[in-house]
């Protein structure tokens, strides 16, 4: 909100980032503030938008959607799709926490493959979740959005910079913010911003910028900040049985073969 000014209008669906800003009777929110369903923050921003371009108020407010993955990827995706498709210019940011951690920590399409959640428990029979992270900023760029951004919590000035750019396009605008979560992952909060950086120095979480269906800019790993994904993945109680059970180490070198692919692919590694 900082970095958008005063001028917004926020879409904002049932989530953690709702529940722990608004509770009655005060509310964290300075501006003009909409609690939408958990699937519907998309098409309640796209009506706003069309609201102001129909009073000829478009240049008075700028319309922002915020949700989760699990109200982004999964139950919200018709309504984010249609967003896109129409071209509202809107910002849509997605808060990534890799679960539905607001009703108890189910998988969502962007819960990482081999985690454990309520929904994909692990155990002597089971690796937690069997599907991969679903790759959502390349579905968006499928839709011919103007501008879209990953970034993380544990580099704050990042998510400012990318937000500002953002609005300087018009259409459609898309922004990823990885979140550790502290219960749903199980790590001490001492270590969520640490956790939020191993995810991007492994490799594991890409940090980069698209225009218009191009990739326009990578955050670099320097040589000294990079890590294994074990430094990411042994802190946190969801993998936990990764080293618990026989056949563990197979799913590890999987998940660093992942992130080794992550890097070639988005060319990671600083010089």
């Amino acid at each position: 909100m900082e970095a958008a000014g005063p001028d917004v209008i926020i879409a904002n669906a049932t989530g953690c980032l709702e529940v722990f800003t608004t509770r009655f009777p005060r509310s964290s929110w300075q501006v003009p503030w909409i609690h939408s369903l958990f699937e519907n923050p998309a098409s309640v921003a796209s009506g706003i938008e069309v609201a102001l371009k129909a009073l000829g108020r478009e240049d008075e407010a700028k319309v922002i959607a915020q949700a989760g993955d699990g109200g982004t990827a999964d139950i919200g995706m018709g309504a984010f799709s249609g967003m896109l498709e129409r071209g509202h210019n809107i910002l849509y940011v997605c808060y990534d926490n890799e679960a539905y951690s607001n009703t108890g920590f189910q998988r969502s399409g962007l819960t990482p493959k081999d985690a454990l959640t309520t929904t994909s428990p692990a155990g002597p029979t089971s690796w937690g979740n069997l599907t991969r992270k679903k790759d959502l900023p390349a579905i968006v760029a499928a839709h011919g959005a103007a501008y879209i951004a990953t970034s993380s919590v544990g580099y704050p000035v990042d998510i400012t910079r990318k937000v500002k750019k953002a609005l300087t396009f018009t259409g459609p605008k898309y922004l990823q913010i990885h979140c550790p979560c502290v219960p749903g992952w199980g790590i001490e909060s001492a270590i969520s911003v640490r956790m939020a950086r191993y995810a991007i120095n492994s490799g594991l979480y890409p940090i980069f910028e698209m225009e218009y269906g191009k990739i326009t800019k990578v955050r670099k790993i320097k040589k000294e900040d990079l890590v294994g994904v074990e430094e990411y993945l042994k802190p946190q109680k969801r993998f936990a049985h990764l080293y618990k059970y026989p056949g563990g180490e197979e799913h590890i070198k999987a998940i660093q073969a992942a992130a080794d692919a992550n890097i070639e692919k988005y060319g990671l590694l600083a010089e």
